[in-house]
């Protein structure tokens, strides 16, 4: 290469980079300009900014920290009530998620790719719908209680445990999937002595996982009369309780730090 080339090469390179460079700016720059545009349209104009700067809203955030303790008697049962439905909705929503799982996961769907769209679309189709959604329409259809919500967060849940399952089940070493299958294995064979083994791990943690999100649904799900602690925070908005409003935080933030803990031990024993 002579030095005309070798200095026609190193301007085409020069010029690409400066090429990209521009790209890369004129690219944050309308990032930036987005935001700035969606700032000014939805923050500063859709801001009650006299409420703000009188100071209502100081006093409005002091009388969450009035905590209603006389309250406490009335916790234990909703509190009850809401890990009951958590923990009956995960265990519905991990019965429904098996065969979704069974479906979506590519290395042992049964009908190819047209089953694995099948289980992909209901794994979207449950996560694309809110659990408010899923809870009027069961709501609609058994009525106000308990059952309405369990129902709501087991199918939300099928989304995120049938997802994450699948994609466990995918990661998984081939080579045990494929000793078992060569010596004449079943494909039931090879799902409980070569896959399950190698999932529990992530399966454990992120049943626990869904368990404690699913406590916060039920917390959400009590504004359409779904019951537990949600319709005791209900309640007492309705009633413009601050103080109680904030003891029923206080009593969701204690189940989801059990839940931590449930969860710590759980992978500990399991890992």
């Amino acid at each position: 290469m002579n030095a005309a080339t070798l200095e026609l090469r190193v301007a085409e390179i020069a010029a690409t980079r400066r090429r990209s460079h521009t790209a890369r700016f004129a690219t944050c720059a309308l990032i930036l300009l987005v935001v700035a545009w969606s700032i000014e349209a939805i923050v500063i104009k859709d801001t009650d900014w006299s409420r703000i700067l009188t100071g209502s809203l100081l006093t409005t955030l002091s009388r969450f920290l009035e905590i209603d303790f006389s309250l406490i008697p009335d916790l234990f049962e909703p509190a009850l009530e809401t890990i009951l439905m958590a923990t009956m909705a995960t265990l519905a929503g991990l019965v429904l998620s098996i065969p979704v799982a069974w479906l979506g996961a590519s290395n042992i769907t049964p009908f190819g790719k047209t089953s694995y769209a099948v289980g992909r679309f209901l794994m979207t189709m449950s996560r694309s719908v809110h659990e408010i959604v899923w809870g009027l329409i069961f709501v609609s259809a058994v009525g106000l209680g308990a059952l309405a919500g369990i129902l709501a967060m087991a199918v939300r849940s099928v989304g995120f445990i049938s997802k994450t399952i699948a994609e466990a089940i995918e990661d998984v070493d081939p080579k045990p999937m494929e000793a078992i299958r060569a010596a004449g294995g079943t494909r039931f064979q090879i799902l409980m002595f070569a896959i399950l083994p190698q999932i529990v791990p992530v399966f454990v943690g992120n049943m626990i996982f869904e368990w404690d999100i699913n406590i916060r649904r039920s917390t959400i799900l009590g504004l359409v009369g779904a019951g537990g602690l949600g319709l005791l925070l209900f309640r007492q908005m309705a009633m413009s309780n601050y103080g109680g409003i904030a003891m029923v935080i206080l009593a969701v933030l204690a189940l989801i730090i059990f839940g931590e803990v449930l969860s710590y031990f759980a992978r500990k024993a399991v890992i």
